[in-house]
């Protein structure tokens, strides 16, 4: 584990290497606790560098057994090592040489998980962002691309499969039972997409015909006796690189392409050149272990890591300041292909409710950072929401504000011109600058100012002179490091409703901008007149979430009544109900602090039954549209003086008061929903169990146990079952039908982590004060593991991000355990325990008692000595 060092990286210092390593010979010889790495590496010296500069490489714990140069063991004067670094003084004078590097390693005490490390006996590497130099002594930077060829020694039958990049080479016996493979990779790459993997794993097999006829084989490799549970997250990658072939005309450059998943991974999955690895949660399921969002997830993890193997494989980043260039460009290019495989308006409706739970408040608290940040101190801590979900935004922008057909020519110019290259953000945008003809370098703020842009709307509507004024303000609030802000380029999508709810046509617009139903937003202020309007219309803004903004406008309750019923734009149908929802949980909140009763409003009541029961919409958009917002949702809208626990009374009232006045109808239509047929993860067939099992939830609401308890026990698939315990745990916790749900999903998964992960979940999320107890034992429980990061974020991440009442107790006592917790876990996992902290990024909200307290934690976990660069950074930077 790395201590902080203190040192700040800055987008501004960056400089080419002195040296590049072209070519990269790995040797591994695996033994769980001394495996031996011979790295010989083509190093040769930039033009203009001085004969003298020393090579620097990095390294991170490393113990150096061998060196040489050009084949001759090295002076000791001619070098200095340490764990961290390796320095070559006495550099040849040619500009070519060849180092030779001898480390040993022990991947069953690599707890970090970074590195080569075992999980449950395989052999496996993660190398992003620094982990290659777990490995060898390397330049572990994204900008040196090098060729890798790889041979792996190992136990035959402790690891009859061996992987590593590229594609396949020899393969035979060597003495006293052990055997060997090689792998090459033709590809350069940088150290980081670097990926071994070895061990006895169970394989599904498959191939792909690419468009131009080629056949690739495919295979996913599975702890023994699941490869059942594989065959979807086969099928999703058959479809992703077919999908990639036709709306991007990317295909696949390898012979093969290999899947693998472990149980014991920091992130979710890793898009190594060929041979991804995969935390298994995201590979394994069947409709007995898996629930439908599982499938989702699977499908669009998979389609990501896949997608990866053109956007930051063939193109990488030049540095880790260019991380949103990879990351936010594949996630725009995964949701769009989850929107084609599902319901699009339903896709994008999901998105920006992640958006708004994680990305929001990042950009509202101390941790706010660019999409591209200027500087950072632990790279591994800006794998952010920002990064990722904020920047697949800014691509879609892009896409909105050039329109679909220039997007599609700028991106093959991308490919074209920066194929095998290390780029940067201004590579990407002049690519469309060039195709477009025009200049984005307004737009282009988006990737390096921080914050959630904001316009206040005014609409002003002449009966007389048929137009409607629209006054627009554009602001953007200070955040850390930036008090000042410059205006940013917004695309605004916007329709005019007219009373019979279609979109009103209108003859002029003066003003602004204004193109096939968006504005371009430049200024602080714009005026915008449309003329040729015959009515008031109803104004919708910001339709399919044009831009990840906030908004203000004079809009009564009829307005947004009004649109959730007619709005031709789904997003903005769900958006105005979901509105209304919030607007309800605010006052009654503030009711409830007040010491008085909420009264809940019936218009807004009557609605959720009109829209349950609208066979118009897809039950999966009527089942998300009648999701309440969470109570996270909640006291991000309130903003400061939050107390969690006159939410949770609002949120329930609001709940019972939906279910009970709606009671019939919606029993009717729960009864109607029941899945008689064989189980299906389609689309069509998850929307209605989504639809079913959010009218469970209300009817439980309203008093109604029996139901939930009946599908508890008559579940024939994992999304029924989870659901109902979810139900039964969270509206009568410690009832006899509650335990004794929760006691038959123990037994029954007892054998199976990644199923007992959602026993886990649903009793941590339980609301209430008294759930820390619950918590406490839970983690006695035999399948409960600390070194487990899917273990540990199923219980206590659970418990810190979705339960506001019982994490954010009055007492204080839920924050000091959580401390207790932080600090064992970074013993061994730094980066699981930083992503951890981050849980309290937004304690300044907090009512003052709670506040203090909170503050309180973070100034103890600072205080620690030895802390990490991980947990140090995030910790401090909440706290400054």
């Amino acid at each position: 584990m790395r201590t902080d060092t203190g040192q700040v990286f800055k987008l501004e210092d960056y400089r080419p290497s002195d040296y590049l390593i072209e070519r990269t010979n790995l040797v591994f010889r695996l033994d769980a606790e001394r495996t031996e790495v011979v790295a010989e590496l083509a190093v040769r010296r930039r033009n203009g560098v001085s004969d003298d500069a020393p090579l620097i490489l990095d390294g991170d714990g490393l113990d150096l057994a061998g060196l040489e140069i050009d084949g001759i063991a090295a002076n000791a004067n001619a070098y200095t090592a340490a764990p961290d670094q390796l320095t070559i003084h006495a550099v040849p004078a040619d500009r070519q040489f060849r180092l030779k590097i001898v480390t040993r390693l022990s991947p069953d005490t690599n707890k970090a998980l970074m590195g080569l490390y075992r999980s449950n006996g395989v052999y496996c590497t993660q190398c992003e962002a620094e982990g290659f130099r777990r490995i060898t002594y390397f330049l572990d930077r994204p900008d040196i691309l090098s060729v890798y060829s790889v041979r792996i020694e190992a136990d035959r039958d402790a690891a009859p499969l061996m992987l590593s990049n590229g594609n396949p080479g020899k393969r035979s016996d060597l003495p006293d039972g052990r055997h060997f493979a090689e792998w090459h990779d033709p590809h350069p790459k940088p150290s980081y997409l670097f990926a071994l993997v070895a061990g006895d794993l169970g394989v599904v097999r498959d191939t792909f015909r690419t468009m131009t006829g080629r056949k690739v084989d495919l295979a996913i490799h599975v702890e023994h006796g699941k490869e059942a549970r594989a065959a979807y997250a086969m099928d999703a990658l058959k479809r992703s690189m077919a999908w990639d072939e036709e709306k991007f005309g990317r295909e696949y450059d390898l012979e093969v392409f290999n899947i693998v998943a472990v149980s014991d991974f920091n992130m979710g999955a890793m898009e190594n050149k060929g041979l991804n690895i995969f935390n298994d949660k995201y590979v394994l399921a069947d409709e007995d272990t898996a629930t439908d969002a599982d499938f989702a997830n699977i499908e669009a993890i998979i389609a990501h890591e896949y997608f990866h193997n053109w956007t930051g494989n063939r193109i990488t980043c030049r540095d880790w300041f260019q991380l949103c260039l990879k990351e936010g460009l594949t996630v725009y290019r995964d949701h769009e292909f989850s929107a084609d495989q599902r319901s699009r308006a339903v896709k994008r409706i999901a998105e920006v409710r992640t958006l708004r739970a994680h990305q929001f408040p990042e950009d509202q608290g101390p941790l706010a950072h660019p999409v591209r940040p200027r500087r950072y101190r632990e790279i591994n801590n800006f794998y952010t929401a920002t990064v990722y979900e904020k920047g697949s935004e800014v691509v879609r922008m892009i896409r909105t504000i050039l329109g679909g057909e220039l997007f599609r020519k700028g991106m093959d110019l991308y490919f074209k011109r920066h194929d095998g290259e290390a780029a940067t953000v201004e590579d990407f945008l002049r690519v469309f600058e060039d195709v477009s003809r025009r200049d984005l370098s307004q737009f282009a703020l988006w990737y390096h100012q921080a914050g959630t842009p904001h316009l206040a709307v005014d609409a002003r509507y002449s009966t007389s002179e048929r137009a409607l004024t629209l006054t627009i303000e554009q602001s953007v609030p200070p955040t850390p490091g930036e008090s000042r802000k410059r205006l940013m380029h917004i695309p605004l999508a916007f329709g005019l409703v007219g009373s019979d709810g279609k979109d009103l046509d209108w003859s002029a617009v003066e003003g602004a901008t204004v193109s096939d139903g968006v504005i371009d937003v430049r200024k602080r202020r714009h005026t915008v007149r449309f003329e040729g309007v015959e009515e008031r219309p109803c104004l919708s803004l910001n339709r399919e979430f044009s831009a990840p903004i906030t908004i203000s406008a004079e809009e009564t309750e009829e307005d947004r009544l009004f649109l959730a019923r007619h709005d031709s734009d789904l997003f903005s149908r769900w958006q105005a109900l979901n509105t209304l929802m919030t607007d309800a949980l605010i006052a009654a909140s503030g009711k409830v602090r007040g010491g008085r009763a909420p009264q809940m409003p019936g218009k807004l009541i009557a609605l959720c039954g009109e829209i349950a029961g609208s066979h118009e919409l897809e039950p999966a958009y009527r089942a998300l549209a009648l999701t309440l917002p969470s109570e996270t949702d909640i006291a991000r809208e309130i903003g400061s003086d939050i107390d969690p626990d006159a939410i949770l009374a609002a949120r329930n009232a609001l709940a019972a008061a939906i279910g009970k006045e709606n009671g019939a109808a919606f029993a009717r239509l729960y009864d109607e929903l029941a899945d008689t047929g064989a189980f299906s993860p389609d689309a069509a067939s998850a929307g209605k169990r989504a639809l079913r099992n959010v009218l469970l939830d209300y009817l439980a609401a309203a008093g109604d146990a029996e139901r939930a308890d009946a599908q508890f026990r008559a579940a024939t698939n994992m999304t029924e079952r989870a659901a109902a315990l979810g139900v039964l745990a969270n509206r009568h916790p410690g009832s006899p039908q509650t335990l004794a749900a929760l006691t038959a999903f123990e037994e029954r998964y007892r054998g199976d982590p990644l199923v007992l992960d959602k026993w886990f979940t649903i009793q941590a999320v339980v609301p209430g004060h008294e759930t820390l107890d619950t918590v406490r034992a839970l983690t006695k429980h035999p399948a409960f593991q600390f070194a487990n990061p899917n273990r540990v974020r199923a219980l206590i991440g659970a418990f810190s991000s979705a339960n506001q009442t019982g994490f954010h107790r009055p007492d204080g006592e839920s924050y000091r355990y959580f401390a207790d917790i932080v600090l064992e876990i970074e013993r061994g996992n730094p980066q699981l325990a930083a992503r951890l902290a981050t849980t309290l990024r937004s304690w300044r909200q907090l009512e003052p008692g709670r506040r203090a307290l909170a503050r309180e934690t973070l100034q103890r976990i600072a205080s620690a000595e030895g802390l990490s660069a991980d947990l140090r950074d995030i910790v401090e930077r909440t706290l400054a």
